[in-house]
Protein backbone atom coordinates (compact mmCIF):
# COMPACT_ATOMS: atom_id res chain seq x y z
CA UNK A 1 0.00 0.00 0.00
CA UNK A 2 1.32 3.45 -0.92
CA UNK A 3 1.07 6.42 1.44
CA UNK A 4 1.94 10.04 0.64
CA UNK A 5 3.40 12.45 3.20
CA UNK A 6 4.40 16.09 3.52
CA UNK A 7 5.39 16.21 7.20
CA UNK A 8 8.82 17.58 6.30
CA UNK A 9 7.07 20.88 5.52
CA UNK A 10 6.55 22.10 9.08
CA UNK A 11 4.72 25.32 9.86
CA UNK A 12 6.52 27.75 12.17
CA UNK A 13 3.65 27.97 14.66
CA UNK A 14 3.71 30.23 17.74
CA UNK A 15 4.56 28.72 21.13
CA UNK A 16 1.50 27.03 22.65
CA UNK A 17 -0.46 26.77 19.37
CA UNK A 18 -3.08 24.03 19.74
CA UNK A 19 -2.57 22.43 16.33
CA UNK A 20 -0.57 19.17 16.82
CA UNK A 21 1.97 19.70 14.04
CA UNK A 22 4.33 17.06 15.47
CA UNK A 23 1.66 14.40 14.97
CA UNK A 24 2.38 13.86 11.28
CA UNK A 25 6.04 12.91 11.55
CA UNK A 26 5.19 10.78 14.60
CA UNK A 27 2.50 8.99 12.59
CA UNK A 28 4.82 8.24 9.69
CA UNK A 29 7.42 6.85 12.11
CA UNK A 30 4.80 4.72 13.87
CA UNK A 31 3.38 3.33 10.63
CA UNK A 32 6.85 2.58 9.30
CA UNK A 33 7.70 0.70 12.50
CA UNK A 34 4.49 -1.30 12.80
CA UNK A 35 2.96 -1.76 9.35
CA UNK A 36 5.20 -3.73 6.98
CA UNK A 37 4.61 -3.21 3.30
CA UNK A 38 3.61 0.45 3.34
CA UNK A 39 5.56 2.38 0.70
CA UNK A 40 6.06 6.04 1.67
CA UNK A 41 6.31 8.71 -1.00
CA UNK A 42 6.83 12.46 -0.83
CA UNK A 43 3.58 14.18 -1.73
CA UNK A 44 3.65 16.25 -4.91
CA UNK A 45 2.47 19.85 -4.79
CA UNK A 46 -0.95 20.50 -6.30
CA UNK A 47 -0.72 22.80 -9.31
CA UNK A 48 -2.61 26.06 -9.78
CA UNK A 49 -4.71 24.32 -12.41
CA UNK A 50 -5.68 21.51 -10.06
CA UNK A 51 -6.54 23.93 -7.24
CA UNK A 52 -8.56 26.07 -9.64
CA UNK A 53 -10.99 23.19 -10.20
CA UNK A 54 -12.30 24.10 -6.73
CA UNK A 55 -10.79 27.38 -5.49
CA UNK A 56 -11.08 30.92 -6.82
CA UNK A 57 -8.02 32.39 -8.57
CA UNK A 58 -7.91 35.28 -6.09
CA UNK A 59 -7.77 32.93 -3.10
CA UNK A 60 -5.10 30.70 -4.66
CA UNK A 61 -3.01 33.80 -5.40
CA UNK A 62 -3.44 35.17 -1.85
CA UNK A 63 -2.23 31.90 -0.32
CA UNK A 64 0.65 31.61 -2.76
CA UNK A 65 1.85 35.20 -2.48
CA UNK A 66 1.19 35.71 1.21
CA UNK A 67 -1.45 38.40 0.83
CA UNK A 68 -4.11 36.78 3.02
CA UNK A 69 -5.64 39.37 5.34
CA UNK A 70 -5.21 39.05 9.11
CA UNK A 71 -8.85 37.99 9.41
CA UNK A 72 -8.39 35.31 6.74
CA UNK A 73 -5.36 33.97 8.60
CA UNK A 74 -7.28 33.95 11.89
CA UNK A 75 -10.12 31.99 10.29
CA UNK A 76 -7.66 29.42 8.94
CA UNK A 77 -5.90 29.24 12.29
CA UNK A 78 -2.37 29.45 10.90
CA UNK A 79 -0.19 32.49 10.29
CA UNK A 80 0.93 32.73 6.67
CA UNK A 81 4.45 31.62 5.78
CA UNK A 82 6.04 30.09 2.68
CA UNK A 83 5.97 26.76 4.53
CA UNK A 84 2.26 27.13 5.19
CA UNK A 85 1.55 27.68 1.49
CA UNK A 86 3.77 24.80 0.40
CA UNK A 87 2.34 22.40 2.97
CA UNK A 88 -1.20 23.29 1.89
CA UNK A 89 -0.41 22.47 -1.74
CA UNK A 90 1.24 19.19 -0.83
CA UNK A 91 -1.60 18.15 1.46
CA UNK A 92 -3.87 18.43 -1.56
CA UNK A 93 -1.31 16.80 -3.83
CA UNK A 94 -1.11 13.82 -1.48
CA UNK A 95 -4.84 13.14 -1.77
CA UNK A 96 -4.74 13.55 -5.55
CA UNK A 97 -1.82 11.12 -5.77
CA UNK A 98 -3.49 8.63 -3.42
CA UNK A 99 -6.70 8.71 -5.45
CA UNK A 100 -4.78 8.07 -8.68
CA UNK A 101 -3.00 5.08 -7.13
CA UNK A 102 -6.24 3.71 -5.68
CA UNK A 103 -7.81 3.58 -9.14
CA UNK A 104 -5.48 0.70 -10.05
CA UNK A 105 -4.27 -0.67 -6.70
CA UNK A 106 -7.50 -0.49 -4.68
CA UNK A 107 -6.46 1.61 -1.70
CA UNK A 108 -3.89 4.31 -0.97
CA UNK A 109 -3.43 6.98 1.69
CA UNK A 110 -2.62 10.57 2.53
CA UNK A 111 -0.77 10.73 5.86
CA UNK A 112 -2.40 14.12 6.50
CA UNK A 113 -5.24 15.76 4.55
CA UNK A 114 -8.94 15.81 5.24
CA UNK A 115 -9.05 19.61 4.98
CA UNK A 116 -12.83 19.75 4.80
CA UNK A 117 -13.39 23.21 6.32
CA UNK A 118 -11.89 25.02 3.31
CA UNK A 119 -14.37 26.79 1.01
CA UNK A 120 -13.77 27.85 -2.59
CA UNK A 121 -12.70 31.36 -1.56
CA UNK A 122 -11.47 30.97 2.01
CA UNK A 123 -9.97 28.57 4.52
CA UNK A 124 -11.02 27.73 8.04
CA UNK A 125 -10.49 25.39 10.96
CA UNK A 126 -6.80 24.60 10.14
CA UNK A 127 -7.74 23.94 6.49
CA UNK A 128 -6.26 26.03 3.65
CA UNK A 129 -7.27 24.18 0.46
CA UNK A 130 -9.91 21.44 0.28
CA UNK A 131 -7.99 18.30 -0.65
CA UNK A 132 -10.91 15.92 -1.24
CA UNK A 133 -12.85 18.37 -3.40
CA UNK A 134 -9.77 18.93 -5.54
CA UNK A 135 -8.95 15.21 -5.70
CA UNK A 136 -12.51 14.38 -6.78
CA UNK A 137 -12.50 17.00 -9.52
CA UNK A 138 -9.02 16.06 -10.80
CA UNK A 139 -9.90 12.36 -10.99
CA UNK A 140 -13.17 13.16 -12.73
CA UNK A 141 -11.32 15.22 -15.34
CA UNK A 142 -8.78 12.44 -15.92
CA UNK A 143 -11.55 9.85 -16.14
CA UNK A 144 -13.36 11.93 -18.77
CA UNK A 145 -10.21 12.23 -20.88
CA UNK A 146 -9.73 8.45 -20.80
CA UNK A 147 -13.26 7.57 -21.94
CA UNK A 148 -14.99 7.82 -25.31
CA UNK A 149 -16.94 10.99 -25.97
CA UNK A 150 -20.40 10.76 -24.41
CA UNK A 151 -19.44 8.09 -21.86
CA UNK A 152 -20.82 8.52 -18.32
CA UNK A 153 -18.72 10.67 -16.02
CA UNK A 154 -17.08 9.51 -12.81
CA UNK A 155 -19.17 9.48 -9.64
CA UNK A 156 -17.33 10.08 -6.35
CA UNK A 157 -18.50 9.44 -2.79
CA UNK A 158 -16.86 11.40 0.02
CA UNK A 159 -17.35 9.64 3.36
CA UNK A 160 -16.39 12.16 6.02
CA UNK A 161 -16.12 10.61 9.49
CA UNK A 162 -14.19 13.40 11.17
CA UNK A 163 -15.98 14.53 14.36
CA UNK A 164 -16.43 17.99 12.80
CA UNK A 165 -18.88 18.51 9.95
CA UNK A 166 -17.35 18.96 6.50
CA UNK A 167 -18.88 22.37 5.95
CA UNK A 168 -16.46 23.52 3.26
CA UNK A 169 -16.83 20.29 1.29
CA UNK A 170 -20.63 20.45 1.52
CA UNK A 171 -20.72 24.08 0.34
CA UNK A 172 -18.31 23.61 -2.57
CA UNK A 173 -20.18 20.54 -3.84
CA UNK A 174 -23.71 21.61 -2.98
CA UNK A 175 -24.87 21.69 -6.62
CA UNK A 176 -22.69 18.85 -7.93
CA UNK A 177 -24.78 15.72 -8.43
CA UNK A 178 -21.71 13.72 -9.49
CA UNK A 179 -20.17 13.83 -5.98
CA UNK A 180 -22.06 12.51 -2.95
CA UNK A 181 -21.10 14.00 0.41
CA UNK A 182 -21.74 12.03 3.61
CA UNK A 183 -20.76 13.69 6.89
CA UNK A 184 -21.21 11.93 10.26
CA UNK A 185 -20.21 14.33 13.02
CA UNK A 186 -20.83 15.75 16.48
CA UNK A 187 -24.05 17.73 16.35
CA UNK A 188 -22.99 20.32 18.95
CA UNK A 189 -19.39 20.58 17.80
CA UNK A 190 -17.55 22.94 15.42
CA UNK A 191 -18.53 24.30 12.94
CA UNK A 192 -21.53 25.74 14.71
CA UNK A 193 -23.06 26.78 11.39
CA UNK A 194 -23.33 23.58 9.38
CA UNK A 195 -23.66 23.40 5.59
CA UNK A 196 -26.08 20.78 4.19
CA UNK A 197 -24.31 17.68 2.84
CA UNK A 198 -26.11 15.12 0.67
CA UNK A 199 -26.37 13.06 3.85
CA UNK A 200 -25.67 14.49 7.32
CA UNK A 201 -25.68 12.27 10.41
CA UNK A 202 -25.47 14.42 13.56
CA UNK A 203 -24.37 12.60 16.73
CA UNK A 204 -24.99 13.57 20.36
CA UNK A 205 -22.17 14.32 22.80
CA UNK A 206 -21.02 11.14 24.52
CA UNK A 207 -22.00 8.86 21.61
CA UNK A 208 -20.49 5.41 22.31
CA UNK A 209 -19.28 2.55 20.11
CA UNK A 210 -22.61 0.80 19.65
CA UNK A 211 -24.58 3.93 18.79
CA UNK A 212 -21.83 5.19 16.48
CA UNK A 213 -21.53 1.94 14.53
CA UNK A 214 -25.30 1.54 14.20
CA UNK A 215 -25.53 5.06 12.77
CA UNK A 216 -22.68 4.33 10.35
CA UNK A 217 -24.22 1.09 9.10
CA UNK A 218 -27.46 2.92 8.37
CA UNK A 219 -25.62 5.77 6.64
CA UNK A 220 -23.74 3.38 4.36
CA UNK A 221 -27.02 1.69 3.41
CA UNK A 222 -28.55 5.08 2.62
CA UNK A 223 -25.52 6.04 0.53
CA UNK A 224 -25.72 2.82 -1.45
CA UNK A 225 -29.46 3.23 -2.03
CA UNK A 226 -29.03 6.75 -3.35
CA UNK A 227 -25.70 6.74 -5.22
CA UNK A 228 -23.36 4.48 -7.21
CA UNK A 229 -19.76 5.71 -6.81
CA UNK A 230 -16.79 4.88 -8.99
CA UNK A 231 -14.36 6.18 -6.35
CA UNK A 232 -14.54 6.57 -2.57
CA UNK A 233 -12.66 9.25 -0.64
CA UNK A 234 -12.65 8.45 3.09
CA UNK A 235 -11.82 10.95 5.81
CA UNK A 236 -10.82 8.79 8.79
CA UNK A 237 -10.75 11.39 11.56
CA UNK A 238 -9.28 10.23 14.87
CA UNK A 239 -11.10 12.97 16.75
CA UNK A 240 -14.14 10.74 17.33
CA UNK A 241 -11.95 8.96 19.91
CA UNK A 242 -12.85 9.27 23.58
CA UNK A 243 -9.39 10.66 24.34
CA UNK A 244 -9.75 13.63 22.00
CA UNK A 245 -9.86 17.06 23.61
CA UNK A 246 -11.99 18.54 20.79
CA UNK A 247 -14.17 15.54 19.99
CA UNK A 248 -16.78 15.13 22.78
CA UNK A 249 -17.70 11.57 21.68
CA UNK A 250 -16.99 8.35 23.58
CA UNK A 251 -15.69 6.00 20.90
CA UNK A 252 -12.97 3.58 22.04
CA UNK A 253 -9.94 2.23 20.18
CA UNK A 254 -12.04 -0.82 19.28
CA UNK A 255 -14.85 1.42 18.06
CA UNK A 256 -12.55 3.39 15.77
CA UNK A 257 -11.12 0.14 14.40
CA UNK A 258 -14.63 -1.20 13.76
CA UNK A 259 -15.57 2.06 12.02
CA UNK A 260 -12.58 1.81 9.68
CA UNK A 261 -13.33 -1.84 8.99
CA UNK A 262 -16.95 -1.07 8.11
CA UNK A 263 -16.04 1.61 5.59
CA UNK A 264 -13.02 -0.07 4.04
CA UNK A 265 -14.60 -3.52 3.77
CA UNK A 266 -17.75 -1.93 2.31
CA UNK A 267 -15.69 -0.37 -0.49
CA UNK A 268 -13.54 -3.45 -1.05
CA UNK A 269 -16.53 -5.79 -1.28
CA UNK A 270 -17.95 -3.61 -4.06
CA UNK A 271 -14.70 -3.34 -6.01
CA UNK A 272 -14.47 0.40 -5.37
CA UNK A 273 -11.10 2.18 -5.24
CA UNK A 274 -10.57 4.12 -2.01
CA UNK A 275 -8.18 6.89 -1.02
CA UNK A 276 -8.20 7.88 2.62
CA UNK A 277 -6.87 10.80 4.63
CA UNK A 278 -6.42 11.27 8.35
CA UNK A 279 -8.33 14.43 9.19
CA UNK A 280 -8.50 15.60 12.80
CA UNK A 281 -6.96 14.18 15.93
CA UNK A 282 -6.30 16.28 19.01
CA UNK A 283 -5.64 13.93 21.90
CA UNK A 284 -4.62 15.30 25.28
CA UNK A 285 -1.57 13.14 24.61
CA UNK A 286 -0.47 13.22 20.95
CA UNK A 287 0.73 9.64 21.34
CA UNK A 288 -2.90 8.56 21.85
CA UNK A 289 -3.95 10.13 18.55
CA UNK A 290 -0.98 8.55 16.77
CA UNK A 291 -1.91 5.13 18.19
CA UNK A 292 -5.50 5.47 16.99
CA UNK A 293 -4.43 6.60 13.52
CA UNK A 294 -1.77 3.92 13.23
CA UNK A 295 -4.37 1.21 13.66
CA UNK A 296 -6.20 2.67 10.64
CA UNK A 297 -3.07 1.97 8.59
CA UNK A 298 -2.68 -1.49 10.07
CA UNK A 299 -6.19 -2.39 8.97
CA UNK A 300 -5.82 -0.76 5.55
CA UNK A 301 -2.60 -2.67 4.86
CA UNK A 302 -4.34 -5.94 5.75
CA UNK A 303 -7.31 -5.22 3.51
CA UNK A 304 -5.09 -3.98 0.65
CA UNK A 305 -4.25 -7.60 -0.18
CA UNK A 306 -6.40 -8.78 -3.08
CA UNK A 307 -8.32 -5.50 -3.27
CA UNK A 308 -9.62 -5.84 -6.83
CA UNK A 309 -11.01 -2.73 -8.51
CA UNK A 310 -13.98 -3.45 -10.75
CA UNK A 311 -13.69 -1.75 -14.16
Amino acid sequence: MRAFYADNFVLPLPEGHRFPMAKYAMLRDAVRASVPGVVFEQAPAATDGELALVHTPAYIQAVTQGTLSPSQQREIGFPWSPGMAERARRSVGASVAAARVAMTQGIAANLAGGTHHAYADKGGGFCVFNDFCVAARVLQAEWARSKPRGAPGMSVAIIDLDVHQGNGTAHVLRNDASIFTLSMHGDKNFPFRKEPSDLDVPLPDGCDDDAYLQALELALRQLENRFAPDLVLYLAGADIHQGDRLGRLNVTDEGVRARDHLVMSWAKARGLPMAFAMGGGYGHDIATTVRVQTQTYQLAAQLATNWVVCP
